[in-house]
């Protein structure tokens, strides 16, 4: 949506460029999944910094030089640290924000030690895998995720990993919750496809529409003769040519499954009224293409 949004062209231009810059873009979403789950382990250096600190001060006391170790030996944290998959995941996307920016680290453990989260946690000195794996996925889930000085780093850093930010968020809780002490090295490795036919997917849906700008325009303006071509706001041109070519040219797909996505799209990105509108003009299209045999969905159940 992003790319074709930002395309000027016609259907005759070359746009390998754009695609390009489509793959790039999905590609820095795993850059943006590192990062996040980098930020744990640099947390958990901190934590460990700041203990040596104290037990080093010239007058420390007795809590200073014997301190409560329970969350820097946070046995999820420490998976996460021994974990060699992970660690060459960082070294091959080059993942090094955290000691460039460091104080957003800094943000982020002062959040968590001041927390009532962190109180509760630390009022014993043991714990076990399942209260270990609770708390990180709370600090993730209410103390990480919504960090808003975070948000505008990496809104400075890449714009579009603003769109990005709550699928990775969502990727990251879903792994801690499942984590396990004998989890796979690959466990915090996911995949960023599913496998070559989900890339393929995004490369055709991005040259169909394209491709078929024209005649999609013309069946869109058919319907919205009654409107004010100025009012329709340009995202919603975008997700009906996106959702007109996904219902004509793949035929795996159901038409109900391309219609609540791009309805849950515009509530996303689009005007209040946006998703009603677009749902009306494709029911009256998905009518048209049922009535004249050009609706061609193969298996059980893609009506």
């Amino acid at each position: 949506m992003q790319t074709l949004y930002a395309f000027k062209g016609g259907e005759s231009d070359d746009f390998s460029k754009d695609q390009k810059f489509l793959l790039f873009s999905i590609d820095n979403m795993y850059n943006l999944y590192l990062l996040m789950i980098s930020l744990l382990l640099e947390v958990q250096k901190r934590a460990e910094s700041d203990l040596v600190k104290k037990q080093n001060k010239y007058l420390a006391t007795k809590e200073d030089k014997d301190p409560n170790r329970k969350f820097v030996n946070n046995e999820v944290l420490n998976l996460l640290q021994e974990n060699y998959q992970l660690k060459n995941q960082l070294e091959v996307h080059n993942i090094n924000n955290w000691q460039l920016d460091d104080e957003y680290v800094e943000v982020i453990f002062k959040a968590i030690t001041s927390s009532e989260l962190y109180e509760e946690y630390m009022k014993t000195r043991v714990s076990d895998f399942k209260e270990d794996k609770e708390f990180i996925v709370d600090v993730f889930k209410d103390i990480i995720a919504p960090n808003e000085k975070l948000y505008e780093y990496l809104e400075d850093k890449n714009l579009t990993w603003l769109d990005d930010l709550p699928t990775v968020n969502t990727t990251i809780l879903k792994l801690l919750r499942k984590v396990k002490p004998s989890s796979a090295e690959t466990h915090f490795t996911p995949k960023l496809y599913k496998d070559l036919d989900d890339k393929q997917f995004a490369i055709d849906l991005f040259k169909k529409t394209l491709l078929n700008r024209t005649a999609v325009n013309k069946e869109i303006e058919d319907k919205t003769q009654n409107w004010d071509s100025d009012r329709i706001a340009n995202i919603d041109y975008v997700l009906l040519q996106m959702a007109i070519s996904e219902i004509k040219h793949f035929t795996s797909i159901p038409v109900k499954v391309t219609i609540n996505e791009y309805l849950e799209i515009a509530k996303e990105y689009s005007t209040p009224k946006s998703s009603v509108f677009i749902n009306g003009i494709l029911d009256k299209l998905v009518k048209e293409y049922e009535e004249a045999g050009k609706l061609n969905k193969i298996g059980r159940g893609l009506m």
